[in-house]
């Protein structure tokens, strides 16, 4: 799992598949995830529905949530535009004020006016210590939101926090509504109201969520006026329904996207991406916790071979959070293969070779549990060729399938094949996932790593909008884990998009790990032509 709340937000690993639906299909309530309707239709089938659609709890938090906006929005290189806010923000106050106009005429689709007092209170609900987000940490820069004018927000930071303006993508909640609920509880959690260009019209939970466009949204209404998200958990029966023509299109892992290559009715569309696999290993555990056996286990895997033979080539080897092209990358802190180096680290150590092949110390086996998301075949085959390579180096590792409901009690000892990954800044995916203050807290800091001079470092990173201060302390960062590996990095994934071949013009943005309504050539659905 991703360092921040699943949970809370878009579910755990969010996966999802696109439909354009461009003849007339069957009735949305036929079971299958079909909407009705012709080439102005959409359908989305995702993997994992959230357990919340209010950004209050974390629903949308890094944009494009479809029902709701933030201040501030991405375009299609990722770069900052307005959404709410009439114009970029004006910074001043070396770093610590951070002042929006907000765009005239706004309403939410109920009708109701989008004012500075909805932006004043879904900061301070969201930093309220009675409000379930975990992804409050991500606002610790924040100090106090003032309104102005009905027109006008100003943000005060605490401190200098280089990446704010990358915060304020967050969704904006109506104050008239869930300012009388229990945040935490009341409908709007499963009824939102927003800004955004569609409007949730049902939720049948575990099956589909479905959307119409908003007519008076500010952007303009979208040509695309149903749009659907189909629930389907498993990678094999997306593709088999992809397939026999249920859906028009599905993000794949490449295996499976490789089956459609001489479907001249599909088109696939690669993605690249933050998104990473990583293996937690719990401190709590006697043989993960064991430094020898993280960096034995770190040279045991061969990453090159999980990226040609798992991902077939679409991706790349992940050496920590941070992908290699990146320039956050820390160079010099990539692990080769090293199979030799990983038995004179055990050996040194006093792990030795057993007579069934698993090596022991002072009577504990060099073994453990490792979890993976069941229906994710991506997961699972990270798992079995992690497990292969360790078996390689004496350690063996027993996998284990389950949902996050079986998986989460057990995360404290066992490994878990997790993922993670935030193109925005650094500083979103590694506080999270590193910082000791975070230890165990739900599905951030899953190994419960502690390390003084990294918490000292992600402090200072965060803490300064200088570049080469910044890039020097995520480097220090990077080769402080590569040297107590906590976390073994295995790919960064490229998320392959096989889809139908008749919208024109269809795009991908750089992608995080959570990817499904957010992401993929949907991530403009609401700026679609309506095709032929």
């Amino acid at each position: 799992m991703t360092a921040r709340s699943i949970r809370a937000g878009a579910a755990a690993a969010l996966t999802g598949a696109l439909a354009l639906v461009t003849a007339a299909c069957s009735a949305p309530d036929d079971g299958r995830g079909r909407a009705a309707g012709g080439k102005d239709s959409a359908v989305v089938g995702i993997a994992y529905e959230p357990e919340t659609l209010s950004p209050l709890l974390g629903y949308g938090k890094d944009g494009n949530s479809k029902i709701f906006d933030g201040l501030l929005t991405h375009d299609a290189g990722m770069k900052l535009r307005p959404a709410l806010a009439a114009a970029l923000p004006e910074v001043s106050d070396g770093g610590r004020t951070y002042t929006y106009s907000l765009r005239p005429g706004v309403t939410f689709s109920d009708g109701e006016p989008f004012t500075a007092d909805d932006v004043v209170f879904t900061y301070e609900t969201i930093l309220d210590e009675r409000t379930n987000n975990a992804s409050k940490a991500e606002l610790d820069a924040l100090d106090r939101v003032e309104k102005r004018n009905d027109r006008t927000v100003v943000f005060h930071l605490k401190y200098p926090y280089a990446p704010f303006a990358e915060r304020t993508v967050l969704p904006i909640a109506p104050r008239h509504i869930v300012g009388k609920q229990d945040v935490n509880t009341g409908t709007f959690t499963t009824q939102p109201i927003g800004t955004g260009p569609y409007v949730l019209t049902h939720w049948s939970k575990g099956e589909k969520l479905t959307f119409k466009a908003n007519p008076t949204y500010w952007g303009g209404a979208p040509k695309v006026k149903n749009f659907t998200m189909a629930i389907i958990k498993d990678d094999d029966i997306r593709a088999t329904r992809l397939r026999a023509g249920d859906l028009d299109g599905a993000v794949l892992p490449p295996a499976l996207a490789a089956t459609f290559a001489s479907d001249k009715g599909k088109k696939t569309l690669a993605a690249t991406t933050f998104d990473y696999r990583d293996v937690t290993l719990p401190s709590a555990h006697p043989v993960t916790g064991d430094r020898a056996v993280r960096r034995a286990l770190d040279v045991a895997v061969d990453r090159p071979a999980m990226v040609e033979g798992i991902l077939s080539g679409a991706g790349k080897p992940a050496y920590g959070p941070v992908p290699t092209d990146s320039p956050w990358f820390a160079k010099g802190t990539e692990r080769p293969h090293d199979l030799k180096k990983a038995a004179r680290i055990l050996d040194a150590a006093g792990w030795k070779q057993g007579d069934d092949g698993v090596r022991h110390k002072g009577g504990q086996r060099a073994s453990f549990t490792l979890w993976y998301l069941s229906g994710d075949k991506l997961r699972q085959e990270h798992a079995l060729a992690f497990a292969s390579d360790a078996k390689k180096a004496g350690i063996e590792v027993k996998t284990e399938s389950g949902t996050w409901e079986a998986i989460e009690p057990n995360m404290k000892r066992d490994a878990v094949l997790a993922g993670g990954g935030s193109p925005a800044d650094p500083d979103f995916d590694q506080y999270l996932l590193l910082h000791s203050s975070l230890a165990g807290d739900g599905f951030n800091n899953m190994s419960r790593y502690a390390d003084k001079t990294v918490d000292a470092k992600l402090v200072e990173a965060r803490r300064t909008d200088d570049h080469k201060t910044r890039k020097a302390a995520y480097d220090t960062v990077q080769r402080r884990l590569a040297d107590d590996p906590a976390y073994i990095f295995l790919t960064h994934i490229d998320h392959l998009y096989v889809v139908g071949d008749r919208r024109p013009g269809l795009t991908t943005q750089v992608e995080p790990h959570d990817h499904g309504l957010a992401s993929g050539p949907w991530w403009n659905v609401e700026d679609w032509q309506t095709g032929k």
